[in-house]
């Protein structure tokens, strides 16, 4: 059973979420942060999170500023907002008794948990999936419109059929967001999830995040996995393997 929840986020707006309720058992609760642009309903944090709900990992999974069914403008956010609204996610969800042990986090929302969690005393496990080591990965994706950015101050950006607006406040932020330091000091158990064939976010990249962090750490390959998990079943191994990992730590 999915239900709908709105929180404020650190800059006012509210967002939309989803908690997806653990089915028997509780055997603990976790937040989910998405991708760049693609929101709580994409593939990827839908199945996850609904298979870590059959599990009894109750989840809460929510749409970034501007995105989805939440409040506010997207070309207000950054990297730094994404963090700080995972943040928020965690503290939403104590108030309502149900603490946090777990942050899972999908490409660059991968690399957001990896941040938040030094702010979430509660959490004691991170899973990162497909995530850039650091943030300035994104620029990959809109690389012929940064010359513009940097003249004008600001872009229109379409992605995902999605009509947006890129600001030189946005660049600024995930080229001096650093996660070297965050992941070397996690102080979390990490597990590292990344595809070999991944087009998108490169294998180096859960090498670099690997090498990086300190014990506890495990890294599974998802070989055949896309970077949006839309294959069959891709996301829902994925979750599986995420909650066997977690159990100690719920």
């Amino acid at each position: 059973m999915s239900e709908r929840v709105m929180f404020e986020s650190t800059s006012g707006p509210d967002l939309c979420g989803l908690i997806d309720h653990p089915v028997g058992e509780v055997r603990g609760w976790g937040v989910f942060a998405h991708g760049f642009t693609l929101g709580k309903d994409s593939p990827a944090a839908s199945r996850i999170c609904k298979q870590l709900a059959a599990e009894g990992i109750g989840m809460l999974r929510f749409d970034n500023l501007g995105l989805g069914d939440s409040e506010g403008d997207w070309s207000d956010g950054s990297f730094s907002h994404k963090v700080a609204d995972t943040v928020r996610a965690v503290e939403f969800m104590g108030r309502q008794g149900c603490e946090v042990h777990l942050l899972v986090g999908h490409s660059f929302g991968g690399s957001a948990v990896l941040a938040a969690a030094h702010d979430c005393p509660t959490v004691a496990a991170v899973a990162s999936i497909g995530a850039p080591y650091q943030p300035a990965h994104v620029e990959n994706i809109y690389d012929a419109l940064v010359d513009r950015i940097e003249k004008d101050g600001e872009a229109p950006f379409s992605i995902g059929g999605k009509a947006l607006t890129l600001k030189r406040h946005f660049l600024d932020d995930v080229r001096n967001a650093d996660l070297r330091e965050r992941i070397h000091s996690l102080r979390r158990a990490l597990l590292v999830m990344h595809s070999p064939t991944d087009n998108t976010v490169g294998i180096a990249n859960a090498s670099d995040i690997f090498q990086c962090a300190r014990h506890p750490r495990s890294f599974v390959s998802l070989e055949g996995a896309d970077h949006l998990l839309t294959g069959k079943n891709q996301a829902a191994r994925a979750a599986r393997i995420i909650s066997a990992w977690a159990d100690p730590y719920l």
